[in-house]
């Protein structure tokens, strides 16, 4: 499930949520080689991380296979539609002369009705000879196509299987589609659609075509711009609430809003408002945007979503650890990658690993380290406010700046890795703890 879809699938349940609607789900596997299952299983998945599950149960086209071959019958019978016994070979040779001659091929048997009985045949639908086929595009604006360059597409293979353009038409109609929101790469297909809705003597839905998202160089998406499935944003540590929200202003705007909820996001939404250009990816805007929703998250919840991340980095992952530290180090991370490499300190196991230059500065500071130790085993509130103000009172008391102990402090606390103000380091890691670690750091040897 690509960056692509994701923004459509985001785009359709905004408008269907805007309008009062319904958000609806359609597996489109008419080609059964492709759809696998395992591709099926990654649709789903990304949907259900982003919060995008249809309002109704799935519908797989490859079950409504009957369905469509009654349709494809009543073109048959009202002569919107016709059989093909063309072999693959002469369609082939036919298409090569058309190029060459600048022209759209046309099947022989489009006016016969004397094929074989026992060959194989196609059902081909009957487009018009001349004259316009026209789209009132929500987005695009009116798109029109000359007919006769339109080519009479397949719409039951030899076997008797539906092909896509027919499958979606029926499934459309029989669903109550009323708007198709999808990717302009469809623009063409609308056409050919149109033409069959009106055939089966059925309402079209309104279309509405959004542009492609391209990368940041604006050439269009691909490996290396890096990454472009919904399942390699969420291994990178996104959040879902931020991807909805950094989706939505990819070819969407509402003023110069950058951050805003779902519910802002449906009620401002309105495809007619979508751009005709294409978009661009912007990693850093999408780490600022995750950076906020981060900070906004449930402590709770970002203890849960980071554990996997903390165990993919070796680190040893307490739950209890990690949820003291959470508060404390959120406001540093962009991505729960990040988040995972802010609470690293707090997971460190005792004695803290310390190199020279860390050592160095204990020994230095050992005189103000002794008297802190103790002021700290006496301090009475224990968070990050109080203790903030505990290490300035000692400062001022000692009459030294938080230069001549503050580094050796946060050594022997932290081992050197990343961590946030001093306060907030003992407030994740409790009294017991951070008053264990300076006695190991006071124990060295000097």
């Amino acid at each position: 499930m690509h960056i692509g879809t994701a923004r459509t699938a985001l785009f359709n349940w905004l408008y269907a949520r805007h309008c009062g609607g319904r958000f609806l789900v359609r597996i489109e596997d008419t080609d059964r080689e492709r759809s696998t299952q395992d591709a099926v299983d990654v649709l789903f998945r990304g949907l259900a991380w982003l919060g995008l599950e249809g309002d109704e149960e799935p519908v797989f086209q490859s079950q409504r296979a009957d369905r469509h071959r009654e349709a494809a019958l009543q073109l048959l019978d009202s002569g919107g539609a016709y059989r093909c016994w063309m072999t693959p070979d002469e369609v082939e040779a036919a298409r090569e002369q058309g190029r060459a001659e600048g022209r759209l091929i046309r099947s022989p048997w489009r006016d016969r009705t004397d094929g074989p009985a026992d060959q194989p045949y196609v059902v081909r639908f009957r487009g018009p000879d001349s004259g316009e086929v026209a789209v009132d595009d929500l987005v695009q604006g009116r798109v029109a196509w000359q007919a006769e360059n339109l080519d009479d597409l397949v719409l039951l293979r030899s076997d008797g299987t539906p092909t896509y353009n027919l499958a979606v038409v029926v499934d459309d109609h029989d669903m109550g589609v009323t708007h198709v929101i999808r990717g302009d790469d469809h623009l063409n297909n609308a056409a050919r659609q149109s033409l069959i809705y009106d055939a089966l003597g059925w309402s079209r839905p309104a279309f509405a075509h959004i542009p492609l998202i391209h990368g940041p160089d604006g050439a269009k998406l691909s490996k290396r711009h890096g990454a472009q499935a919904v399942a390699d944003y969420a291994g990178l540590g996104y959040l879902p609430e931020a991807m909805r929200n950094y989706l939505a202003r990819l070819g969407w705007s509402h003023g110069d809003d950058e951050i805003f909820s779902d519910d802002e996001a449906i009620a401002w939404f309105d495809v007619r408002d979508v751009n005709r250009a294409p978009s661009r990816l912007d990693f850093e805007k999408l780490a600022h945007v995750n950076a906020h929703w981060i900070r906004q998250a449930d402590d709770a919840r970002l203890t849960g979503l980071t554990l996997p991340f903390v165990e993919k980095a070796g680190l040893t992952a307490d739950e209890a650890r990690i949820a003291a530290a959470i508060p404390q180090v959120k406001d540093r991370a962009k991505t729960l990658v990040e988040l995972a490499e802010q609470v690293a300190f707090a997971l460190a196991a005792r004695p803290l690993s310390l190199d020279d230059k860390a050592t160095g500065q204990i020994a230095q500071a050992r005189p103000l380290l002794e008297p802190l130790r103790a002021v700290l085993a006496d301090q009475p509130a224990w968070d990050a406010d109080a203790l903030a103000a505990a290490l300035k009172t000692f400062a001022e008391g000692q009459g030294v700046g938080f230069g001549k102990f503050a580094p050796a402090l946060r050594a022997a606390l932290t081992g050197g890795l990343p961590s946030p103000d001093l306060g907030k380091v003992m407030a994740a890691l409790g009294r017991e703890e951070s008053l264990a670690r300076l006695d190991d750091a006071l124990s060295l040897p000097t």
